[in-house]
């Protein structure tokens, strides 16, 4: 595995160096743009096990990478697509996949549409998360952007309608996208291995969701507010193990969901070099029929960043995020619901402070630190597994993370 990360890192690296020079050419008289990244982290944790590898020891097993292309193929023409990999712990385990693929029609400046796999529009930086080099922390609040599931949410197979919409009395923008399409989980990602340490092997998960984002720059320059929502109808595939003989061969299931959706309230307000955002989301599912649970997860934080000098910028945020987990019908007698979320299984603070320092403006490194409080085991990816974790959990983590990142 190492090996193997080691020769993807050094022909990454090495195809950057050359692309650095090339990153533009013509093909059939259209210019093509190439771009791409690879970044590598490290992540020591006194406390418990996080993100899916042996953070107790330090691990270095957390590498992603992309390469994007992109043409102007008329004025108002564009197409591109992005191919991405990453090894986090258990998570990805190097199986590229489209990250994304679209054709985008702008008609005006308050209309245009694009189709294919396209990214999704949710708060601040769901549609960026791919892009590290814009963003001051190594991981981006977790209650809001959980790193165990972003292959959940970054993208939709379908299409989106957007536009402009300049208001009236020097009123701002209101920009809006409404979009359509399809969810289709990896069953590399975070939920599959949170199945697991539930008797559950999940074969796949994904279906139907449409939703719409809106936001408004002010006429209070550097001020931006935001409202996303998104419903979803997700079936889920699998093999469970059998309640009347729990040592028995596993039975085969399908699960529908009676409800899914999310709702998500943001703001960024940029002055200089001063950058303050907060977002709050909740996450609510319903699946099963007669016997099931819902989950309540709510999340949210506060976070500023600072550009000291050209090259070096500071940043802090505090994020908190909670789950509610009720079971009903006859599961119910089986497994008891949790709706205390001042219990440490019900909850995750997280305290973190970031120097981030560009080399030069291809390559930054960026020292992190997280106090944690809180494991939030429950029926949602939040970074902490049983499976990692066989000693059972501690109440409270810190966490070291230094990552690097190149892009060109």
């Amino acid at each position: 595995m190492f090996r193997r990360a080691g020769m993807l890192l050094l022909f990454w690296l090495g195809a950057g160096a050359i692309l650095l020079h090339a990153q533009d050419f013509k093909l059939f008289d259209r210019d093509i743009q190439v771009h791409g990244f690879v970044s590598q982290g490290y992540i020591y944790t006194g406390g418990n096990n996080w993100l899916t590898m042996d953070t107790n020891s330090g691990s270095a097993a957390y590498t992603d990478m992309g390469l994007n292309m992109s043409s102007p193929i008329t004025d108002k023409l564009h197409v591109g697509a992005q191919v991405y990999d990453r090894n986090l712990g258990q998570l990805g385990q190097y199986h590229p996949q489209l990250d994304w693929a679209f054709a985008d029609y702008r008609f005006t400046s308050w209309f245009g549409v694009r189709g294919g796999k396209v990214k999704t529009v949710l708060g601040l930086y769901n549609d960026t998360q791919d892009l590290d080099f814009l963003h001051t922390f190594a991981l981006l609040p977790q209650s809001i952007y959980p790193t165990d599931i972003r292959d959940v949410t970054i993208a939709h197979l379908g299409a989106d309608i957007y536009g402009d919409i300049l208001l009236k009395n020097n009123l701002g923008t209101l920009s809006y996208t409404a979009y359509a399409g399809h969810r289709s989980d990896s069953i590399y990602d975070g939920y599959t291995l949170l199945e697991q340490s539930q008797g559950v092997d999940l074969k796949s998960q994904g279906g139907l969701q449409y939703g719409v984002d809106l936001r408004w720059k002010t006429p209070l320059k550097g001020l931006l507010v935001g409202v996303s929502r998104i419903n979803q109808d997700i079936t889920a595939t699998g093999s469970s193990t059998n309640p009347v003989d729990p040592t028995g061969p596993l039975v085969p299931f399908t699960s529908n969901s009676n409800a899914v959706w999310t709702n998500q309230f943001y703001g960024q307000y940029v002055k200089g070099k001063l950058r303050l955002d907060s977002e709050y989301r909740r996450f609510f599912t319903n699946f099963g029929s007669g016997s099931g649970n819902t989950n309540d997860v709510r999340g949210w934080y506060v976070s500023g960043a600072y550009r000291i000098i050209k090259k070096l910028e500071v940043g802090s945020y505090y994020s908190h995020y909670t789950i509610e987990s009720v079971y009903y019908g006859p599961i119910a007698l089986e497994v008891p619901s949790q709706t205390d979320t001042s219990l440490p299984q019900n909850h995750i603070y997280d305290k973190v402070i970031t120097a981030r320092l560009n080399i030069n403006r291809f390559w930054n490194v960026k020292v992190e630190g997280h106090f944690m409080n809180g494991y939030g085991v429950s029926t949602y990816p939040d970074g902490f597994y049983p499976q990692l974790n066989p000693q059972g959990f501690q109440n409270t983590t810190d966490a070291l993370v230094i990552k690097t990142s190149f892009h060109f």
